[in-house]
């Protein structure tokens, strides 16, 4: 009764309806600012079967989320033959990985490429791996097209090669380069290239110093890389080793033979010095041997004054 009244009211009548008039402009306003802003970008995801409703492009757009990206992304992966279902690549993933800061089209790269490559890599471990700092997509391109790791690494230590010293004494100047490819399933968690060449640099100088002589490195190098390779020097690493080559091997200074010519050169010092000791001691003692001579001299001299005396004496005491 209460409505029917305004109706017939023309004054409540006219306020009513002049209401209803507003809301509607400006649920159509509000539809065009929508539309205008989003419809686009909206038609574009509709187009390409993106499944990217207009009302999260609304929602993204109070969350300060690039909507472009998202939608970049859903697209791709669609064009890829990603799963875009509720169980793979969703928007409120994609949009979760974004505000925790992750780099989304980084982790899209990454999973295209791993598809393409049959790489077992899903959406989940790609997002931990971009959050944990690692480039993921340069890790499925390692994965694929395994790279080389110098070995030392002039641009870390400053040096262009190793120094190892055989058991004959003689050092030898080797730089190594090291095929590697990323271990996905370390990733997270595993060392890093520097490790790798720590311990293969250390594996390499160990193996050379366990040779006998020199020229069996040099006659084998391959000795010295399987005996690398053998010790799974990958172990926690977020690497795996596919190969070792020796990439220079040179023959340096004969270690050996100059400790030995310091040993000797100190050997002779010592002989010197203890023999000028001795000869010390042997000038002391024969000082010594004179000072005694003069002193019996002197008891010698003492002794023949005493004679004159005791013979005047017994002259007096009339004993002669």
């Amino acid at each position: 009764m209460h409505y029917f009244q305004l109706l017939a009211d023309p004054t409540a009548g006219e306020v009513l309806l002049w209401a209803l008039i507003g809301f509607v402009v400006l649920v159509a306003l509000v539809s065009l600012l929508i539309v205008a802003q989003y419809g686009k970008l909206w038609f574009q995801a509709y187009m390409s079967e993106a499944d990217v409703k207009l009302i999260a492009m609304v929602a993204m757009g109070f969350m300060r989320i690039n909507q472009r990206i998202i939608v970049d992304a859903k697209i791709r992966a669609k064009q890829a033959g990603l799963d875009i279902s509720e169980t793979g690549i969703t928007t409120p993933r994609l949009q979760a990985h974004y505000l925790a800061g992750g780099n989304v089209m980084g982790v899209l790269h990454a999973l295209i490429a791993a598809e393409r490559a049959d790489i077992d890599l899903d959406f989940d471990r790609a997002t931990a791996i971009d959050l944990a700092g690692r480039d993921v997509r340069e890790a499925v391109q390692t994965s694929v097209r395994p790279k080389v790791i110098d070995c030392p690494d002039p641009e870390r230590s400053g040096k262009v090669t190793l120094s190892a010293i055989a058991k004959d004494g003689v050092e030898l100047r080797v730089r190594a380069r090291v095929t590697v490819r990323t271990n996905l399933e370390q990733l997270i968690g595993g060392a890093v290239e520097a490790t790798i060449i720590a311990r293969v640099g250390e594996s390499i100088i160990s193996s050379i110093g366990s040779a006998i002589t020199h020229l069996s490195v040099l006659e084998n190098p391959d000795q010295i890389t399987k005996a690398v390779l053998a010790r799974g020097l990958d172990a926690q690493t977020a690497f795996e080793i596919v190969s070792i080559d020796i990439a220079d091997i040179d023959v340096g200074e004969n270690i050996g033979a100059r400790l030995q010519a310091d040993q000797a050169e100190a050997d002779t010092r010592v002989a010197q010095a203890k023999a000028e000791l001795r000869r010390a001691e042997a000038v002391a003692l024969e000082q010594e041997m004179v000072a005694r001579v003069v002193d019996n001299r002197a008891e010698v001299i003492k002794a023949e004054a005493e004679v004159p005396l005791a013979m005047a004496e017994a002259f007096r005491s009339g004993n002669i």
